[in-house]
């Protein structure tokens, strides 16, 4: 049965991982089994455990990067579902245009692309018109502080706290009812990951639901409403 319920955003059910080692003669690497949880609307779940279990795993299977292995990832759009790991990649692609979004820990972008206008690019996929996206992207950068004489300068001759900045704004500037929030303060200073706690409780009261690891216990503590801890489903070991 593929019904959400009316607040679920996203369901995982059963999910499991296992990566194939075709360098290793063909070794398997087991990563998570049996992983079953969801996310409501205005509700950020974060993934727990230590380093190594899986987090990462199954936040690049819920964003479309990695196959999912066995079980299912259900999106919830509109008044259908997205079966994530059945959707191909014209459904993903259309999904990450206007359903779910991605911070990583590292921001890829196009060279010679100043900040502002990566940041703006982001909120016209989403369906902003140009003024109001470039509109938002300013209010961003500002809210993460990032200078104003770098807004039209390339990211990649930032430092990495900057570029992590450039990674926030873009993820906020869309207007996705998922956000996937991998580490994205783990090279923010006290002040920036405060800002990043403001940008996450406005969301949620929009309605806005979270999947994220966090470094940081203090970021962990004040926007997890649930934590899955991971290494009750993880399985490191080859077989």
């Amino acid at each position: 049965m593929n019904a959400l319920a009316a607040n679920e955003l996203l369901r995982v059910e059963s999910l499991a991982k296992t990566f194939t080692l075709h360098l290793h003669g063909g070794a398997r690497l087991p990563v998570v089994h049996g992983v079953s949880f969801s996310v409501a609307a205005g509700e950020c779940v974060v993934l727990g455990g230590p380093s190594g279990v899986g987090k990462s795993s199954i936040l690049k299977m819920a964003f479309g990067n990695y196959a999912v292995g066995e079980g299912r990832i259900l999106l919830a759009d509109g008044d259908r579902v997205i079966d994530v790991g059945r959707a191909g990649a014209a459904g993903i692609l259309d999904a990450r245009r206007r359903i779910v979004g991605y911070v990583s820990q590292f921001l890829r972008v196009i060279p010679r692309v100043g900040a502002i206008d990566v940041v703006a690019a982001a909120a016209q996929e989403s369906g902003l018109d140009r003024a109001a996206a470039r509109e938002r992207a300013a209010s961003l950068l500002a809210r993460l502080d990032l200078p104003e004489r770098l807004w039209s300068v390339p990211p990649a001759t930032f430092s990495g706290g900057e570029q992590q900045r450039v990674n926030i704004a873009r993820g906020f500037a869309g207007r996705h009812r998922l956000l996937i929030l991998d580490e994205p303060t783990a090279s923010l200073d006290a002040a920036n990951r405060g800002a990043v706690i403001d940008l996450i409780a406005e969301r949620k009261a929009l309605g806005t639901g979270f999947l994220a690891t966090f470094h940081d216990e203090d970021v962990r503590a004040r926007v997890a409403d649930r934590i899955v801890d991971v290494s009750l489903f993880s399985d490191r070991e080859v077989a």
